[in-house]
């Protein structure tokens, strides 16, 4: 029997705002702790520690140290490169910290007539035997799957484990029933263990033919969906005896207080009251606050609810960071345009313009195809989220005629 650790989805750099940049690397710092605690074999990194290819020096500063202190207990450590961290340049962190010595890649393996050949990695303590497929962004390792040698991989003998880091069609939650995946027949069968990433929710499943399927969700959540979702991240500890188990490891470093609040055709400034009555009843103390408002409001736009006053109220009563999601909040003067994916955008804006007051027809179509041109930019190859962000957002004040 031997036990190791699962983890996926760490996205350290990911979030933003100061009060929450931290928390991912704090998450896997636990998590790390936790693992030493335990005493575990081995460690598995299902893609993406990193929210982009070359993370800031004092994010990498950190993991690096809790990695230090991971290897000198003798704990091997497994990962693969996610569609975050994965760069086709090849200038990637992940490649730093393995050559320091501080984990290995198992995405291993050569082309013979035509098909990829993938081998395996021998954790030295226990004998498992692991290998697997790195994710790419936009599906882009579809290939490697299709064109995969399953042969010596199915009946190599063994305990054996593959790492991906993708979704499976079969295993999609109905909220993510839009994202690209791939079926479960591109995975080799015959492993006991799966250990899946990208996908960020909790499940696990004993597939006939292949073995235990795992996703353990991300280390820490990764936007306020999540947070309201899963409140927290975690990772699992996996068994091997004569039947592969697992049991789920939260890792809880602030609690979550969600609230939703119906407009209800309210004016903002009675909206307002509404959301300070909900978050009134809670006990905010060093907690995530997330405020869900949906709705129709009349009288104004969200820009009259005055969020700022609940936001100074809060933090008042000392909560750790305060959120706010407005997405399904309309009003009766803005109501919003819902498009489908092949709709011909230079038929609705000519349809929709000239319904706003504060531009004549000509200047507001020219704004608006100005406008969605500068917002469908890509993110570049090795430029972080927080680049990328500050990017978008000044090249769109740019378009924009207002005066901050």
């Amino acid at each position: 029997m031997f036990r190791y650790a699962h983890l996926a989805d760490v996205h350290i750099g990911g979030w933003r705002d100061p009060r929450m940049k931290d928390l991912s690397t704090i998450a896997f710092a636990k998590a790390m702790d936790k693992i030493m605690e335990e005493q575990l074999d081995f460690i598995l990194i299902s893609g993406d520690v990193f929210n982009t290819a070359l993370p800031a020096i004092d994010k990498v500063k950190d993991v690096t140290k809790k990695l230090r202190e991971v290897k000198d207990k003798g704990i091997p450590i497994y990962i693969l490169a996610g569609s975050h961290d994965f760069s086709p340049s090849g200038k990637t962190m992940l490649d730093v910290l393995e050559h320091a010595g501080l984990w290995k890649n198992v995405v291993r393996g050569q082309v013979v007539d035509g098909l990829l050949k993938l081998s395996f990695t021998i954790d030295p303590k226990t004998g498992a035997k692991i290998t697997g497929m790195l994710g790419r962004k936009g599906m882009l390792d579809k290939v490697y799957y299709e064109n995969l040698l399953r042969g010596p991989l199915e009946t190599e003998p063994g305990y054996k484990i593959f790492m991906f880091h993708t979704a499976l069609s079969e295993f999609k939650p109905k909220e993510m029933e839009l994202m690209e995946a791939h079926p479960l027949s591109l995975l080799p069968k015959g492993f006991d263990y799966y250990a899946g990433g990208h996908v960020h929710y909790i499940f696990s499943k004993q597939e006939p033919d292949y073995g235990l399927i795992t996703y353990p969700g991300p280390l820490f959540p990764n936007n306020f969906g999540e947070l309201e979702k899963l409140s927290c991240g975690g990772f699992y500890i996996v068994t091997a005896a004569e039947k592969t188990t697992i049991d789920y490891v939260p890792i809880r470093l602030h609690p979550v207080v969600a609230v939703t609040v119906k407009a209800d055709y309210s004016t903002p400034a009675v909206l307002t009251r509404h959301i300070m009555q909900e978050v009134d009843k809670h006990n905010v103390q060093d907690a995530l606050v997330l405020v869900r408002v949906e709705g129709m409001l009349t009288g104004g736009g969200a820009q009259a609810v005055a969020f700022e006053e609940v936001f100074d109220s809060l933090y008042k009563r000392s909560a750790y960071f305060v959120m706010k999601n407005t997405h399904m909040l309309t009003s009766q003067e803005f109501e919003e345009v819902k498009l489908d994916a092949h709709v011909d955008m230079e038929k609705v804006i000519a349809e929709h313009v000239g319904k706003s007051p504060l531009f004549p027809s000509d200047e507001e179509k020219k704004l608006i195809t100005t406008l969605l041109q500068t917002l469908s930019l890509e993110k570049e190859d090795g430029e972080s989220l927080n680049d990328f962000q500050d990017r978008v957002i000044k090249d769109a004040k740019g378009v924009l005629p207002f005066q901050e």
